[in-house]
């Protein structure tokens, strides 16, 4: 249980500077929680969180270099010992369902009353969750139907490179690649990458 002599050691990463900033105003204003560092992409929060070792990661999803959720999955893989946070403004179903892949500990909405996101982080901490369980209902009712390869084709394909830089960037052959997009743009039901791209970034499958 943190208190004011002992506090929950909190990393803030966020791209968005003054959101970045009023975050780590709001925390600070709680007793039992200090804000040791605010990053603005994922790189920089991966480096502070060997650096710093804070208790929570309370991560935005969409950043420069790496995403909250890519920040989750390498935090799992290589084992750190801190809870993690997503706090964005997508209500997506895929997303969510990523994040719990990743051991996220709670996901909240930027929308969420302010008081609820230092509740939160004090229950994930104590190895609860925080998150809605409407979204929580829709994230398992409609499994994502992609393949991490599926899913990085289609996301370049999405930033508008054809299928040669796409096996250029992904170090695949063309052939595999195309493969690739056609199975994704299947399973969507989609008439054409960029419908697909637009369907799955839709259902945060992305």
């Amino acid at each position: 249980m943190p208190t004011a002599d002992a506090p929950l050691r909190i990393l803030i990463a966020e791209d968005q500077a003054m959101l970045r900033g009023a975050l780590a105003a709001l925390l600070d204003l709680e007793p039992d929680l200090a804000v040791v560092g605010a990053v603005g992409d994922g790189e920089s929060a991966w480096r502070a969180l060997q650096h710093l070792a804070p208790d929570v990661l309370v991560a935005d999803i969409e950043m420069p270099g790496l995403t909250g959720l890519e920040l989750a999955q390498r935090i799992q893989r290589h084992g750190l010992p801190v809870r993690v946070v997503i706090v964005t403004t997508f209500a997506r179903s895929g997303y969510l369902r990523r994040a719990l892949d990743a051991g996220v500990g709670g996901y909240l909405l930027k929308d969420a009353p302010p008081e609820q996101l230092a509740q939160a982080l004090r229950r994930v901490h104590g190895g609860g969750r925080a998150i809605d369980p409407q979204l929580a209902l829709e994230a398992w009712s409609e499994p994502d139907p992609l393949s991490e390869r599926e899913r990085q084709a289609l996301r370049l394909a999405g930033e508008g490179l054809d299928a040669t830089q796409i096996a250029a960037r992904l170090q695949l052959s063309h052939g595999t690649v195309r493969n690739y997009l056609s199975e994704a743009i299947g399973k969507l039901g989609a008439g054409n990458r960029i419908e697909a791209y637009r369907l799955a970034r839709q259902k945060g499958w992305l």
